[in-house]
């Protein structure tokens, strides 16, 4: 039989799991060991239950038997743990706090998981040329790239085959996947209109 304490502390942690598990949906980050976890977790916990006590004057229950009973306090802890989770993905998705840092020169460092991952969200509306084994080059515009190098596959439309020795170029209908292990270097060309 499960133990009331231990229904208890899992409803406490509860709203830091969930967010963190949100924030890690939405973002690129790859998910530390099972320690950095629960720290992140405890962490996310503490945050949406200081929340909880500034904005509600309700106490939260904790069970005095096992059972299933919901109480609204619990409610309200998920739907903060929901809105931190979004929110620290947006942050990081967007490098807000690091492109705060590096405005201060405390940092040069991003919130992206990797230099790929930032080179391609900094150019967010380029063209890239994908050059590949054999000198083969291809052209187009990225709508999905691989959140880390060695892995993964680029997912490029209007493509074209640019030709080594010509100006012209293969057009290439609908839409590539290509290898991530084929590509050697990328070239991010800004759009124009």
């Amino acid at each position: 039989m499960i133990s009331v304490e231990l229904i208890n502390i899992l409803i406490f942690l509860l709203p830091g799991f969930l967010a963190a598990a949100i924030f890690y949906w939405l973002t690129a980050h790859t998910k530390p060991g099972t320690f950095g976890q629960v720290v992140q977790a405890l962490i996310f916990t503490f945050i949406a239950h200081i929340l909880f006590s500034i904005f509600s004057t309700e106490q939260i229950k904790l069970l005095e038997e096992p059972s299933l009973e919901l109480n609204r306090s619990l409610i309200w802890l998920i739907l903060i743990a929901v809105c931190l989770g979004l929110l620290f993905a947006w942050i990081s998705n967007k490098d807000l706090t690091h492109k705060l840092f590096r405005y201060m020169r405390i940092t040069k460092e991003n919130s992206y998981p990797s230099e790929w991952y930032s080179a391609f969200s900094r150019h967010p509306n380029c063209f890239v040329v994908l050059y590949m084994a054999g000198n083969r080059r291809l052209y187009g515009w990225p709508t999905e790239w691989p959140s880390k190098p060695g892995q993964g596959h680029f997912r490029i439309e209007e493509a074209e085959w640019l030709q080594d020795e010509q100006l012209d170029s293969i057009k290439v209908q609908g839409t590539l996947l290509i290898p991530e292990s084929e590509v050697e270097m990328v070239e991010f060309l800004p759009y124009e209109e």
